[in-house]
């Protein structure tokens, strides 16, 4: 695997990595691609999340802690400088299997540094039962992007207070808090700073060589951070405003929909934390012109093949979604 050399300063944005992972898929020969980094406070929504259902937006301005949405599916995290991100770019397209080499790669570099890690979940790495990373997946043409947390330490009053998962998804994982079901490496016993303990993952890691993006690179990388910078984008949830539900295997999900005079839908937008396994609109799309009644739903939408945008979904979970 190659190791992208990035440029990284405390003034650096979360947009510019995750454009860089875009560039580096978009651009580089197929391969195995690998960059870690760290940001000043900030919170990354995932795409199809309501930043004020996730977010103390009030609280996040006052402590001067960026919010920003990326283009993959998961839950919405807080990063800082005690917290490292991980980024791998890959040629595998399977979500399954992309996160499956992927955990496992990662539990055993941690276990070279004694730390008893496993892949949980269906995206999590955990030690001793408790989180200690996350991730989330993004498809593009051929290519694969895993993105994550690995919680070196943690600022747990930041992140307790800026940070508002709902109550349903608190429940159906038996916890009160956020900080409750998490662990970091360094109280796991790591005896390594921060810097030598990225050096470590990387040196495991990558082998094959590093690649350096050229200043042309670069301005590249800065031309895609800007869909990440649109404040469409960074805020395309107004409309949705009813509670969401939590589905085992799925996830937080609402149905946000609008009717026309037949009373058939219109437009539909799907919300919360679900991880997409390729672009969902055409799915919304196909629902269109459709009654929003269970009956009707349970006939029509076995064809639309609903498992195959959302990981877990089935179509009586995407129809309870809906009529509720």
């Amino acid at each position: 695997m190659y190791l992208i050399s990035l440029p990284q300063s405390p003034d650096t944005i979360l947009p510019f990595y995750l454009a860089a992972e875009e560039w580096a898929a978009r651009s580089l020969p197929a391969g195995k691609y690998f960059f870690a980094w760290q940001v000043e406070p900030t919170v990354i929504c995932g795409r199809h999340q309501e930043m004020a259902a996730e977010v103390d937006l009030g609280y996040a301005s006052e402590h001067d802690i960026k919010v920003w949405r990326r283009k993959s599916g998961g839950g919405a995290v807080y990063a800082d400088r005690n917290n490292i991100m991980f980024s791998y770019i890959t040629p595998s397209t399977d979500v399954q299997t992309t996160f499956e080499d992927y955990t496992a790669m990662i539990c055993a570099m941690l276990r070279t540094l004694g730390i008893e890690a496993n892949p949980t979940g269906r995206n999590d790495i955990a030690v001793n039962g408790r989180k200690v990373a996350g991730n989330a997946f993004l498809k593009l043409p051929g290519r694969s992007i895993v993105h994550g947390t690995m919680l070196y330490d943690a600022d747990f009053e930041s992140m307790s207070h800026v940070l508002t998962p709902s109550r349903a998804k608190r429940e159906s994982k038996g916890v009160v808090s956020v900080p409750s079901r998490i662990t970091t490496l360094r109280s796991e016993g790591l005896n390594m700073n921060c810097d030598d303990f990225i050096r470590h993952a990387t040196d495991y890691l990558c082998n094959d060589g590093i690649i350096t993006p050229t200043t042309t690179d670069i301005a590249a990388i800065e031309d895609i951070m800007q869909t990440y910078l649109d404040p469409g984008y960074l805020r395309r949830d107004k409309r949705c405003r009813h509670a969401a539900k939590y589905y085992d295997g799925v996830g937080q999900l609402k149905a946000d929909i609008k009717v026309d005079a037949r009373g058939c839908i219109s437009d539909i937008s799907l919300w919360g934390d679900f991880l997409p396994l390729r672009p969902i609109e055409p799915l919304l799309h196909s629902m269109r012109g459709i009654p929003p009644d269970i009956g009707t739903l349970r006939e029509v939408l076995p064809p639309l093949e609903p498992e195959c945008y959302i990981s877990g979904l089935t179509c009586a979970i995407l129809a309870d979604a809906i009529v509720n």
